[in-house]
């Protein structure tokens, strides 16, 4: 079970993209940990020059490299997995998550956002962070509690995908932007392509259901995360869908580009989890997710909308 540490650099990157042809920046065994420093922002988001925010080593030496960019997210990775196969699954244990800078950015752009028609127009603001308090300072005076997590992780799309946009989250996971997936969480994310390829970037430091403006707060992130395989028994898939677990609930995840179609797709992965844990009927699941699990908008702005149902823990298993 060794440790491994992956640091931002223009070498250990990707903009924008998902592709299973990107070689293995890292591979470890499964059970192994791994540290990937991750940075966020586009030079046009950074703050302006007398604003006493400074830019991250890392994030400058990465726009300094001038790298292919295909919009969306700044991902390290990817990280193989020795012996991972399409049909197995990755279990992603996010044991730790650390602020790598005192400022993070939310904004919209035109023809962005959840009401693209209502705000045609530009707007970024920085956002100072207290990083031992955990608080973030609005300029109106407002303080947030944060509560950081990962708006992307995931593996390599299937191979014949080719290379895929970081924006849209989809059986890979990716763009997921759940912040129920924070640090004490585990995301299990069905394999596609050998090896994995696990990445991960697009730290958010705090986030409301639907990140309606298209932005959480924006910022760079340090995860720390320990990656199991589990492998296929039969022939069966192990897992066909993103889900997640947290210290007290089961998750099961929707994406579409039609919000409808979203929520029945994470009502049919939960109505599938608990059939498969229980000894409920179909039925008996169906009704149960009316009376006992909470499905939230995850986000609307990703293109594919998303939803996410949870299921305390303890009340079926």
């Amino acid at each position: 079970m060794a440790l491994h540490h992956v640091p931002a650099t223009p070498s250990t990157v990707r903009w924008g993209t998902f592709d299973p042809s990107y070689p293995p920046v890292l591979t470890v065994n499964s059970g192994d940990t791994v540290v990937l420093e991750c940075v966020s922002g586009g030079p046009d988001a950074m703050p302006p020059a007398g604003s006493g925010l400074a830019i991250p080593k890392a994030l400058a030496a990465i726009h300094a490299a001038n790298l292919p960019r295909a919009g969306g997210h700044i991902i390290t990775g990817p990280v193989a997995v020795a012996g991972a196969e399409p049909g197995d699954m990755l279990e992603v244990k996010i044991e730790k998550i650390e602020f790598g800078c005192d400022w993070g950015f939310c904004g919209f752009r035109p023809l962005a956002g959840t009401l693209p028609e209502d705000f045609p127009e530009r707007f970024l603001t920085h956002i100072t962070v207290d990083k031992d308090r955990r608080v973030g300072r609005m300029p109106y005076g407002l303080e947030l509690p944060l509560s950081p997590f990962f708006g992307v992780m995931g593996v390599a799309p299937k191979p014949s995908y080719g290379p895929i946009s970081t924006v849209q989250p989809r059986e890979h996971g990716g763009n997921l932007d759940n912040k129920e997936l924070g640090e004490g969480a585990t995301l299990f994310l069905p394999v596609w392509a050998t090896g994995a390829l696990f990445s991960a970037g697009d730290g958010h430091g705090v986030q409301g259901d639907g990140e309606v403006c298209i932005n959480a707060l924006e910022i760079c992130l340090t995860g720390t995360f320990t990656l199991t395989l589990h492998k296929q028994q039969g022939g069966t898939p192990a897992l066909t869908y993103p889900r997640g677990e947290t210290p007290t609930h089961y998750i099961t995840m929707g994406m579409n580009e039609d919000l409808d179609l979203a929520m029945k797709q994470a009502l049919r992965q939960m109505i599938a989890l608990i059939t498969a844990r229980s000894n409920l009927s179909r039925e008996e699941a169906y009704q149960f997710c009316s009376l006992a699990v909470d499905f939230h908008v995850t986000q609307t702005v990703n293109g594919e909308k998303g939803v996410h149902g949870m299921l305390r823990k303890g009340l079926l298993f």
